[in-house]
């Protein structure tokens, strides 16, 4: 069998090693420590964020985020519909109920008219939402001025789930900075990894300051353990950080490498009729995290993304189809969904590559080879 293609695996810098090294060498191995404290340090210089609070993972962020925002049992909060389920499952930890929006077809992101439509009539039902959750998908930035200009018009605080989107931004200012909180993911297929970790940044030091509480078990400054509030076990390991530091000395090489995938992948695949590529709009940066294309049975003489998956399979490489979309999961299809079918279309018709910084060009040359042979 041919050696396996990676979708997105992780991609050492080499430095991580003398983190991590340093970590056991003062005996800091335990949860919290000196990289916590510089991990976060170095995603506010790099994001431009004031505050950050490293974490076990994006959705305990996300979790902390609602949390922190007041979302209580019974409370509705707007989600994009195209996304992983990270985004959503929080909701239901605090008893609230999703209310998912279509995406527009410029990002593949939240729909700002179908975001203004949702909450002029979740108000008019007698339920103003608490807050709304706009994704980068595959690290291209959502119209989050937008969003926002509606936000900021309502009166809603946005948590930003910018899990796939770190090193993207809009005219210069990082994706995860635009929102009231901002979310980010160190898993292991994303751009930089602690092997599981995320982060909650804001500019807003309360907020952060509370995070790092609740995340801390909600603990009181008392010399006995005393809980005044319910808490959580979110808080990141120094060993993790000590990773994602050595990570962080290479966080922009990581981008540069994975946007020279898309490039190439546009130019040899680019001009087959029926295989389009999402593109930034002007001064959107995207750090391509993940590569995708969509596949037109009607222009492609039938040939559909299944066809292109299961090739790709047979070689060995690994791709997926696009998130399927919340509103037809089976956990969350009987929440509401305001929307005109665009995250459905995507996600028939849709395909991820492997995108990974480390992938030689033989390897993306070979994945391109094996869908042209379909053609």
């Amino acid at each position: 069998m041919n050696p396996k293609i990676w979708l997105s695996s992780p991609h050492m810098s080499g430095k991580e090693f003398e983190f991590v090294t340093e970590a056991f060498d003062t005996n800091w191995i335990a949860p919290l420590g000196p990289h916590v404290d510089g991990f976060e340090k170095d995603l506010c210089e790099f994001t431009g964020s004031k505050n950050a609070a490293a974490l076990s993972a994006g959705t305990a962020a996300i979790h902390l985020a609602l949390i922190i925002l007041g979302v209580k049992a019974g409370d509705e909060v707007i989600c994009q519909s195209f996304t992983f389920s990270a985004s959503a499952n929080p909701i239901v930890y605090q008893g609230a109920s999703p209310i998912f929006i279509d995406s527009e077809k410029d990002t593949w992101n939240m729909c700002p008219i179908h975001l203004r439509k949702a909450i002029e009539d979740r108000i008019a039902k007698g339920k103003k939402p608490k807050a709304i959750i706009p994704v980068h998908l595959y690290g291209m930035p959502a119209k989050m001025k937008e969003i926002m200009t509606i936000a900021n018009e309502f009166d809603i605080p946005v948590i930003e789930d910018a899990a796939e989107g770190l090193g993207s931004n809009i005219d210069g200012k990082a994706c995860g900075t635009f929102g009231t909180i901002g979310v980010l993911s160190f898993n292991g297929n994303k751009i930089i990894t602690t092997s599981g970790g995320g982060a909650l940044i804001s500019d807003h030091e309360e907020y952060v300051k509370q995070a790092r509480f609740l995340a801390t078990q909600a603990r009181d400054n008392a010399p006995h353990y005393q809980h005044s509030q319910i808490g959580y076990n979110y808080r990141m390991s120094n060993v993790c950080a000590a990773i994602g530091r050595g990570q962080m000395t290479v966080l922009q090489d990581r981008v540069n490498q994975r946007r020279l995938n898309f490039e190439l992948y546009t130019k040899h695949l680019g001009g087959i009729a029926g295989i389009t590529f999402v593109h930034e709009p002007a001064g959107y940066y995207s750090n391509r995290w993940l590569s995708t294309l969509l596949v037109d049975p009607t222009k492609t003489n039938g040939i559909t993304r299944e066809d292109i998956r299961l090739a790709l399979e047979k070689e060995n490489i690994e791709s997926r189809p696009l998130w399927k979309p919340m509103h037809l999961q089976p956990i969350f299809e009987n929440y509401p969904f305001y929307g005109d079918g665009t995250a459905e279309k995507l996600f028939e018709q849709g395909l991820c590559l492997p995108s990974g910084s480390n992938l030689p060009e033989s390897d993306l040359l070979k994945i391109v080879t094996t869908i042209k042979s379909l053609f």
